[in-house]
């Protein structure tokens, strides 16, 4: 019984091999199965993009399947290879830098067969990569004595309430007769010189009259101004709405600033706030392309 088993189990393997010799032999293969093309490299074209390369070529009727290109990051000297089909014409190589120059590329065309062409080199240059601008905020502390106005209203609304941290209190300039045009301003003299700076507020809490228009001073002496920065779009009109400025930054540091009002919301000659706070800002650049 035993050698039956056996000559059987023979018969059954034998069977085997011939069924996958016959598969192994018979494989059909789909796609484009001629021998590839090579790329011809005036066909290759691309775009220097901030931080990337955008690769481009033209192909009335792909001879290939597939293809790969590849290059060496100057980086970090690591062999980078993308796959793309035929019906693709483009490829964008992200996180390149102007400063490398050069970057070599090759370009290699398969069949569906994997039989491969010859290789296309194409040189291209990367556009310059984007600073990275990182901005730490710090909250200057301010006391009553460091706030001064041109214009306070005798009645009500004292200077000092734009730094008492209660929304329900406000600053407002002369309401009263006789009134005073526009500008009017809030001035702080700083303990300590900035150059850079933020400033934020918080519209008074119903009754507001907002700004609708502002200049941005800065002074080293309380007497020779500068106007470093001038908004009149997009600032707030509701009740206790809150608005942040850019970062603006003085030629040179100073140790004076005012807020000048140019415009209000409803055009009248007196404006209100609830609170008050400025910033000091440093201003951190990575530049990728400097290192």
């Amino acid at each position: 019984m035993k050698k039956i088993k056996y000559i059987i189990l023979v018969f059954a393997f034998c069977g085997v091999v011939s069924s996958c010799n016959d598969n192994f032999t018979n494989i059909e293969f789909s796609g484009y199965t001629e021998k590839p093309v090579t790329l011809d490299a005036s066909a290759i074209s691309y775009d220097s993009l901030p931080g990337s390369i955008k690769l481009k070529w033209k192909q009335a009727s792909p001879a290939y399947e597939y293809m790969k290109i590849s290059y060496v990051n100057p980086s970090d000297n690591k062999l980078v290879t993308t796959v793309v089909s035929k019906y693709t014409d483009s490829l964008v190589i992200s996180n390149t830098l102007r400063k490398y120059g050069t970057y070599s590329f090759h370009f290699q065309a398969y069949n569906a067969q994997n039989d491969k062409s010859g290789v296309t080199d194409f040189n291209a240059m990367s556009g310059r990569a984007k600073a990275i601008v990182t901005v730490n905020k710090t909250k200057v502390a301010l006391t009553a004595s460091q706030l001064s106005t041109d214009n306070q209203e005798p009645t009500e609304g004292p200077i000092k309430n734009l730094i008492d941290g209660d929304v329900n209190t406000f600053f407002h300039t002369r309401w009263s007769s006789p009134q005073k045009p526009l500008p009017q301003y809030i001035q702080i003299d700083l303990n300590e010189s900035h150059k850079n700076f933020v400033i934020w507020y918080k519209n008074r809490s119903g009754s507001q009259v907002a700004p609708q228009a502002f200049d941005l001073q800065v002074s080293s002496d309380g007497t020779n101004w500068e106007t470093v920065g001038t908004v009149n779009t997009n600032l707030p009109s509701g009740s206790k709405a809150e608005y942040t400025s850019d970062v603006y930054s003085a030629k040179n540091d100073f140790t004076h600033f005012r807020f000048v009002v140019t415009k209000t919301f409803g055009d009248v000659k007196y404006f209100n706030l609830s609170e008050f706070a400025f910033y000091d800002a440093q201003i951190i650049i990575n530049d990728p392309e400097s290192k």
